[in-house]
């Protein structure tokens, strides 16, 4: 206990280091170094948050223990006794949250995302199935009080979308959403289906961390702007003038296009982000190939071809194949009700983590 406590001391050292930096106007205005520092200075917290109750329990065990071994009034000692196994249930609690608190955090999970939803093989099935997740992901967005705005949609021709890219903003959200990236597939029988035969389509999920202005540099002089008529719904407006805008990285061949709004700025401020965060992610793809100890983890995999979920309607289940999680609750999930899921996989990217940490 004492080199637990001696480790997360050395933590709360560094937490208040960094809450005199935050406050030095030379660290202010390097806009860069403050996000990192504020964002750190917020993730150490929680620990010594966690110091401060870890000491409070631990005193209150060796008083309670105390006044057992020293104490003649049976009462005053039956009441020590339960304080005791409390607190020693507290204790083994907060133990394991303070590993998962230990775990290093990766710096992505508090940025906000880019979602990208492809129909795949299925035809005007997976389309409709991209558009199940799509509105999948806005009601969970919503019950975690997070804002979804729309950059860009191909629709498909029986309803849903061949493809649709929004942006979620909020708190953690790459977090929460990482998750999510890969091939969702379902099976049920199509809404144009005549014979009641049940189908198997799919569509892909892309979840990309939003770049930052200061996280990487796109310079105007990389940018091809092409300008074109939108062709979704809008009105006469969106659909008679040169508002879409479809942006080129030249260096790297990237593309993103934006005609979801009005006006032509905001379609290519929409596209710049999306452009942005998908050249961040080539760089930061290449900087975790490159480090040779990366965790391979299977719930967070980068292999965006691996069918990680089913959506059997038939049975009403959805299955995680990553963690082999079943649940019986298709209309919930596909309603939103994404949490479980979530959680569940938060949890094995956590166990998998503490038990490299223990074998290194």
């Amino acid at each position: 206990m004492s080199n637990l406590i001696g480790k997360l001391e050395l933590i709360k050292e560094r937490w208040e280091e960094i809450g005199k930096k935050i406050i030095d106007p030379e660290i202010i205005s390097d806009m860069k170094l403050y996000v990192k520092l504020t964002k750190e200075y917020k993730d150490l917290e929680e620990v010594v948050k966690a110091l401060d109750k870890l000491k409070s329990l631990t005193s209150n065990i060796a008083s309670n223990k105390e006044i057992i071994k020293t104490e003649t009034d049976s009462d005053f000692v039956e009441m020590a006794k339960e304080e005791l196994a409390d607190c020693e249930n507290q204790l083994a609690i907060l133990n394991e949250e303070i590993k998962v608190l230990l775990i290093p955090k990766d710096p992505e999970d508090a940025k906000n995302v880019v979602v990208e939803v492809r129909a795949g093989a299925g035809g005007d099935e997976a389309s409709i199935f991209a558009g199940d997740l799509y509105r999948m992901y806005t009601k969970y967005a919503s019950s975690k009080n997070w804002q979804v705005d729309v950059v860009d949609t191909a629709e498909g021709t029986n309803g849903g979308f061949k493809e649709i890219i929004f942006e979620i903003t909020g708190a953690d959200v790459y977090g929460e959403m990482k998750y999510e990236s890969g091939v969702h597939r379902v099976q049920r029988v199509p809404q144009t289906e005549t014979q009641g035969r049940v189908h198997t389509s799919a569509a892909s999920v892309i979840v990309l961390p939003e770049a930052e202005e200061f996280d990487i540099e796109i310079k105007k002089a990389d940018l091809r702007v092409d300008s074109y008529c939108s062709s979704g719904p809008g009105g006469q407006s969106v659909n008679t003038t040169y508002s879409a805008i479809r942006l080129t990285h030249i260096p790297t061949g990237v593309v993103a296009q934006c005609q979801d709004q009005k006006s032509k700025l905001k379609n290519y401020d929409k596209a710049l982000s999306v452009l942005r965060s998908r050249v961040y992610e080539i760089e930061l793809q290449k900087k975790l190939e490159s480090d040779a100890s990366t965790r391979k983890s299977l719930v967070s995999s980068s292999d965006r071809s691996a069918k990680i979920r089913t959506y059997n309607y038939p049975q009403g289940r959805v299955t995680d194949h990553r963690i082999n999680l079943t649940l019986y609750n298709l209309p919930n999930i596909i309603n939103g009700d994404i949490a479980e899921i979530s959680e569940a996989l938060k949890l094995a990217d956590n166990a998998e983590k503490m038990k490299e940490g223990a074998e290194a």
